[in-house]
């Protein structure tokens, strides 16, 4: 039987910055990861002779720069490279909308002059209420608690270190943020723009991972979950990793084990050890035990409590609302290998358009359909696309003269309907969404000598995301903030003593941030220090 201080149930880039955190700060730390490699879903593999790409996670703009500069990243190999351009929106009829610094409101003023008064004021109004949230990001968020004592004095002390944060924002923009927490961006994007690629270059970052309308009510904080990222010290810019996401959990795992910690590969957790209502260890797929202090989940929360953990060491309202957990992200992930870079009938030319992401989503109105359809009849039959050929910024990825590109398609059902399943259906929908960038840029098709393809369930089974979900749990307002992943919980413990959550189910949610798992490693030093102090 092993003994540790610390084990964390997956080697994903939360597991892995919780990690070096707490081995940081002097205890024993093992984390096991069922897959063959360390970082979850932010991992570069080889998916065709020569071709590397990012299989699931394919950008960087979240990950969070305090935890860069705090496990030194960098000095263990990370290299972080700015998009030429940031966005490139092409639409039907050849015009289209390319952003990026010193491109923006010059492009936009070729489709709307009044448009492009307005886009600085709406970027400005953003990026303002993005700044203040920031200091959301690496704290918890104010956590509920029954009765009175020096938990409920603790969280009120929290309650009003966030409301001095909020005063910094103007009664004006307080009135914004109620607005991106409650509306729909469709809603905002229409009062504010009159032009369909303006609105569609903002309304997709409302939908990307949300398996919803631009004109779903909430849709607009996940617009501002996208606002808040940063490459390199520069605010709202997407960058590349060199070497592809995989090259960020695999510095994470080497700043982890510089500091000591044991990290195990191709090992599963089967289930969690609880004894008098405390979490103490967990046993393997190999039945070998593992015990611990503390006990620290990487994985979703649904999954956590609904596979992992004895369902007689859970209150019966706790497994029933967790099992209530929404997921499903609408996402189809596909991997391409290009033998030529392709030629956009709205920009045929090679530029740096082509490093950008590019958005097949000319409208609101085309979102709106693809969430529509999905509903209906399993996938979008006009689906949006994001297409981004990091080869373009990496040569490391490809042959020489060739490329990868990733397609991170939507949308698509979680679950088909009709008991259908995605493994009857993967293919032809593949075929789909290559069809639709072709006719964007004729010949893509045909520059296709490889592929990768991931549906919904195919991601639930190689990375663990329910229903294919990139965030552990929609981003809406019943699971954000102090509801996530329940009220009671939010401050990264769980209902079981020495069980904690690190993962993209708890505060401030998905992407490749880290945040999670910096917050958590604060949590369980907290509880270390006044246990042993």
């Amino acid at each position: 039987m092993n003994e540790t201080d610390v084990v964390i149930i997956g080697a994903g880039h939360n597991g892995l910055t919780c990690a070096a955190y707490l081995a940081m700060a002097g205890l024993r730390v093992k984390v096991v990861e069922r897959r063959k490699v360390v970082g979850g879903a932010a991992v570069t593999e080889e998916f065709c002779p020569g071709f590397r790409n990012s299989v699931a996670a394919y950008t960087v703009s979240l990950l969070n720069p305090q935890i860069v500069s705090d496990l030194k990243l960098a000095d263990h190999g990370l290299r972080i490279v700015e998009r030429r351009a940031q966005n490139f929106l092409p639409a039907p009829d050849g015009s289209y909308l390319l952003t990026g610094e010193g491109r923006t409101r010059e492009s936009v003023a070729k489709l709307s002059r009044k448009d492009a008064a307005a886009i600085g004021v709406f970027s400005g109004e953003l990026e303002a209420i993005a700044d203040v949230l920031r200091q959301f990001v690496l704290r918890a968020p104010p956590n509920l608690v029954e009765g009175f004592g020096i938990s409920a004095i603790s969280e009120a002390f929290n309650a009003l270190g966030t409301a001095n944060i909020l005063r910094r924002l103007s009664m004006d923009q307080q009135r914004n943020l109620l607005d991106l927490f409650t509306r729909s961006a469709g809603e905002m994007l229409d009062e504010r723009f009159e032009n369909d690629l303006v609105k569609a270059l903002f309304g997709f970052d409302a939908i990307v991972g949300n398996y919803a309308s631009p004109y779903a009510a909430g849709s607009a904080y996940v617009m501002l979950h996208h606002a808040f990222g940063e490459v390199n010290g520069k605010k709202g810019v997407w960058g590349h990793a060199i070497g592809g996401m995989g090259a960020i959990t695999q510095a994470m795992a080497r700043a982890a084990r510089s500091h000591g910690v044991e990290v195990e590969t191709d090992v599963a957790v089967r289930e969690v050890i609880v004894e008098k209502e405390r979490a103490v260890g967990v046993v393997l797929d190999n039945d070998e035990a593992v015990r611990a202090k503390y006990v620290v989940s990487n994985v979703n929360p649904k999954l956590l409590y609904t596979r992992l953990v004895p369902e007689g060491a859970l209150a019966p309202e706790f497994r029933a609302r967790i099992s209530r957990w929404r997921n499903g992200s609408g996402t189809f992930r596909m991997n391409v290998a290009l033998n030529a870079l392709p030629s956009f009938s709205a920009l045929p030319d090679p530029g740096d358009h082509l490093t950008a992401g590019i958005i097949i989503a000319p409208n609101l109105g085309y979102m709106d359909r693809a969430w529509h359809d999905a509903r209906e009849f399993g996938w979008s039959r006009a689906p949006v696309v994001e297409v981004l050929i990091p080869s373009t910024l990496d040569d490391s990825l490809s042959p020489p003269g060739q490329h990868v590109a990733s397609l991170f398609c939507q949308h698509v059902a979680p679950q088909l309907p009709d008991g259908r399943s995605w493994d009857d259906h993967r293919e032809e929908v593949a075929d789909l969404m290559i069809a639709t960038v072709d006719r964007y840029a004729p010949g893509f098709a045909g520059s296709v000598i490889g592929r990768q393809v991931l549906s919904p369930l195919d991601l639930e089974r190689q990375f663990g995301l329910l229903g294919g979900d990139i965030f552990h749990g929609a981003l809406t307002l019943n699971q954000l903030f102090s509801a996530r992943p329940m009220l009671g919980h939010a401050d990264y413990r769980g209902p079981l003593k020495g069980l904690y959550h690190c993962g993209s189910g708890a505060h401030p949610g998905g992407g490749v941030t880290g945040a999670p798992g910096h917050n958590a490693a604060r949590a369980i030093l907290a509880d270390h220090r006044a246990l042993f102090s």
